[in-house]
């Protein structure tokens, strides 16, 4: 591990990124059962999945009882507003953390092109938190797009005026640290300037994903340019963490070492087996079967959603196991413990068959409208809303129309982002593609 001679001051209610072996921000792969199950294993600190500002915009802040985990939750942008399609509408779960299970160890980051959206997002969630993290390195079109993600690298001053402004407005308020992850630029020369750049902005570290934005997971780390980046956030008092092809607690380690880094992140190999945080000398990695198992346990104590949890189990139950297949014809969480053999066990029979009934799955689950019955009462539903108009000319009828709906187009373009971004994760009384990397 490095050290750093200048230090920028650590918060009151932040953290200390130097010597620490984290969790990787990965989308779906980050959920509360993750990271939860990361800590568990001896993560340091855990990135909770990239989510957009303008997915958290709007959101309530709810203690769940079931869970004991704090929910920001809304209304679907996406789900049916007739309410005779729909009555018993719910609200649906943007994000979702553990205050007494992750603590001060949770870094929440953020997608975001926008200083005035990003202070918006950030400070709803910023009392729960030991840090807010600006995803400056995703290279998926749903953060490039919107000028998010790895777009920001070719825009730093816009990239430098988010983090001043988390600084001050989100940061300092709440004293938590500010940081932000990127990738190489084409050239050392550009990437060195740019980590300059944004060590003069009041973060308190720095992420380096050890490839170009072009480059794809299967291509190996480069590591040639990390030296550099990690003395030029030392001349600045900025912690280091590097990220790219770490795999366990004692490769970290070493490669800290080696590089002089302050940190490091794992991301894939925490998404097949997350007790890759393990030291040797306290077991080291676990076999699937014991790492599976804590982790459907976590998973049904917050009332995961079952989408997310198999999706995950996908990635942690090797293809070969007798296992895999039963695993996913199970459609719900007593399903799931009876392919795995936990069924004979009380504690995990109860759970599932309780998480279940929450999610409203399996055996729980409510029968669907069928096509004639949505098409009767999207019928119904128009005539309700033309008496409710009254008798309005029809020009003004069209005129309303047309207005109603660039309204609902506005409020759609603003909210919308997709579904790895947004990870709507269900009803918030209950408590989402290939092997997702960190971004």
């Amino acid at each position: 591990m490095g050290s750093i001679t200048k230090q920028v001051p650590i918060p009151k209610n932040g953290i200390d990124y130097r010597g620490k072996i984290v969790l990787a921000p990965m989308v779906r792969s980050g959920e509360c059962p993750s990271r939860l199950i990361a800590l568990k294993y001896g993560a340091d600190l855990v990135w909770g999945p990239e989510t957009i500002d303008k997915a958290m915009i709007g959101t309530t802040r709810i203690f769940n009882e079931h869970t004991k985990t704090v929910d920001f939750s809304r209304l679907s942008s996406n789900g049916l507003k007739n309410p005779l399609l729909n009555p018993e509408q719910k609200e649906s779960v943007i994000y979702r953390l553990h205050p007494e299970r992750e603590g001060k160890r949770h870094i929440y980051q953020i997608g975001t092109a926008s200083p005035e959206t990003a202070v918006a997002a950030a400070s709803l969630v910023a009392p729960d938190v030991a840090g807010i993290d600006v995803n400056a390195g995703c290279p998926k079109p749903f953060s490039t797009t919107g000028g998010m993600g790895a777009a920001l690298l070719k825009t730093p001053e816009k990239l430098c005026s988010i983090l001043r402004a988390l600084v001050k407005e989100v940061g300092e308020p709440n004293e938590i640290g500010i940081s932000v992850k990127i990738r190489l630029l084409e050239t050392p020369e550009e990437t060195k300037a740019l980590v300059q750049q944004l060590c003069t902005t009041g973060i308190h570290a720095l992420t380096l994903h050890c490839r170009t934005t072009p480059m794809r997971p299967r291509e190996r780390a480069i590591r040639d340019q990390l030296k550099m980046v990690v003395e030029t956030c030392h001349e600045a008092g900025v912690a280091c963490v590097m990220n790219g092809d770490v795999t366990s607690r004692e490769e970290a380690v070493k490669l800290m070492e080696e590089f002089g880094a302050d940190g490091a992140m794992i991301a894939t190999a925490a998404e097949t087996n997350p007790s890759c945080f393990r030291a040797q000398a306290d077991g080291g990695i676990a076999s699937w079967e014991e790492a599976v198992k804590e982790y459907v346990k976590i998973c049904m104590e917050v009332e995961n959603r079952w989408g997310n949890t198999k999706y995950l189990l996908g990635q942690m139950v090797p293809g070969k196991a007798p296992e895999y297949k039963l695993m996913t014809r199970a459609k719900s969480y007593s399903e799931l413990v009876k392919s795995l053999g936990y069924d004979n066990e009380p504690e995990y029979a109860e759970l599932a068959t309780k998480t279940d009934k929450v999610l409203e799955i399996g055996a729980f689950e409510k029968p669907k409208l069928t096509k004639a019955e949505r098409k009767k009462l999207n019928k119904e539903s128009a005539k309700l809303a033309e008496q409710t108009n009254g008798a309005a000319k029809p020009d003004e009828s069209k005129e309303k129309a047309s207005l109603a709906g660039q309204k609902r187009n506005a409020e759609a373009a603003e909210l919308e982002t997709p579904p790895d971004a947004a990870r709507e994760m269900g009803p918030a009384t209950v408590p989402e593609h290939a092997s997702v990397l960190a971004v």
